[in-house]
């Protein structure tokens, strides 16, 4: 009888250590929304651009990727994606390019308005949001950089404006 108490004992104790711990525990408190991401590599998905061509962020290693969340019927997109054309121009030579995941749309949709704002720059279709959900998007437009190796250094919910897009890309250059 002696021994079931003395074991019933250390059931109770290891119980409720159990349970108690991770209440007095500090756990590392990570930024919400995509911020969270910077230093990990970016996930990667395999999609289909406006055309049904399959694409991934895998083609991309060695360059700089600007990879931008969005949907045509967000205000915020639509004055962003403009300013996101520019910086590709200025800085595609240097090995910076510009993806736009449409977060949902039909790609029938997604490729006529991106044509409609003249954009060139690839067009992806997320139908399933799965970079939304692994970016932990608060909110549309998400951008993330991410450098040639492929690592997640800066992410922002939220638009930008061009010169804070240009401040990013700048840093990335000089990092590489």
């Amino acid at each position: 009888m002696h021994r079931f108490a003395w074991l019933l004992g250390i059931v109770a104790a290891i119980g409720a250590a159990v349970v108690l711990v991770p209440l007095f525990v500090p756990r590392a408190s990570h930024p919400a929304g995509p911020t969270g991401l910077v230093g990990q590599a970016a996930p990667v998905f395999a999609l289909r651009d406006d055309a049904g061509t399959p694409v991934s962020l895998q083609q991309y290693r060695g360059k700089l990727v600007v990879m931008n969340l969005w949907a045509s019927w967000c205000p915020p997109c639509r004055a962003e994606l403009p300013d996101l054309q520019r910086l590709e121009d200025r800085y595609g030579a240097r090995g910076v390019v510009v993806v736009g995941v449409d977060q949902g749309e039909a790609p029938s949709r997604a490729g006529a308005f991106a044509r409609s704002l003249g954009l060139r720059f690839p067009i992806w279709i997320d139908a399933h949001q799965r970079y939304g959900r692994a970016y932990h998007a608060l909110g549309l437009p998400t951008t993330a950089f991410i450098s040639r190796s492929g690592t997640i250094v800066r992410a922002v919910d939220g638009p930008l404006t061009y010169p804070q897009m240009r401040a990013a890309v700048r840093a990335l250059l000089a990092a590489s």
